[in-house]
């Protein structure tokens, strides 16, 4: 593939939706050489069409309603964002109000606080993989049941 369709097909891809540089390198890769891909990408963030901060605030914004700090951090970690620019997404974009997420999330799916340990232990499994840390969950559910989150 020439050079030419290499920066079409790139400039494509960044036209749907952020893209992390990592992400856009393995969508290339099959399509051209390695050097050509990384002059493409090096391009691309000269005239700022990629950036990987831009993309983790993009990411965080749109999974935040859905999801808690540690799960949306591993999604941009397995997506090439360095912890840097995650950290700050994380803390522009969330802030400290990982418990009021959390609570309106348990209350679109339950709304009802647990009535024994088994379902104590099922809305706590939902929300700790839905990357909710142990002490929110316990929060959450107010520490009903001694089962561990």
């Amino acid at each position: 593939m020439s050079a030419d369709e290499l920066k079409a097909r790139a400039l494509r891809h960044v036209a749907r939706r952020e893209h992390s540089r990592e992400e856009l390198r393995r969508k290339l890769v099959p399509h051209g050489e390695p050097d050509a891909v990384e002059a493409v990408l090096d391009r691309l963030a000269e005239l700022e069409l990629l950036s990987d901060a831009r993309f983790a605030e993009a990411f965080v914004r749109g999974r935040a309603e859905r999801f808690g700090r540690r799960r949306i951090a591993h999604e941009l970690a397995q997506r090439g964002v360095e912890a840097e620019a995650i950290d700050e997404a994380l803390q522009s974009e969330l802030g400290d109000d990982e418990l009021q997420r959390a609570l309106a999330l348990w209350r679109r799916k339950f709304d009802a606080a647990p009535a024994d340990a088994r379902e104590w232990a099922r809305q706590a499994r939902f929300l700790t993989a839905r990357g909710f840390s142990a002490d929110v969950v316990r929060k959450v559910l107010k520490e009903r049941f001694d089962e561990p989150a």
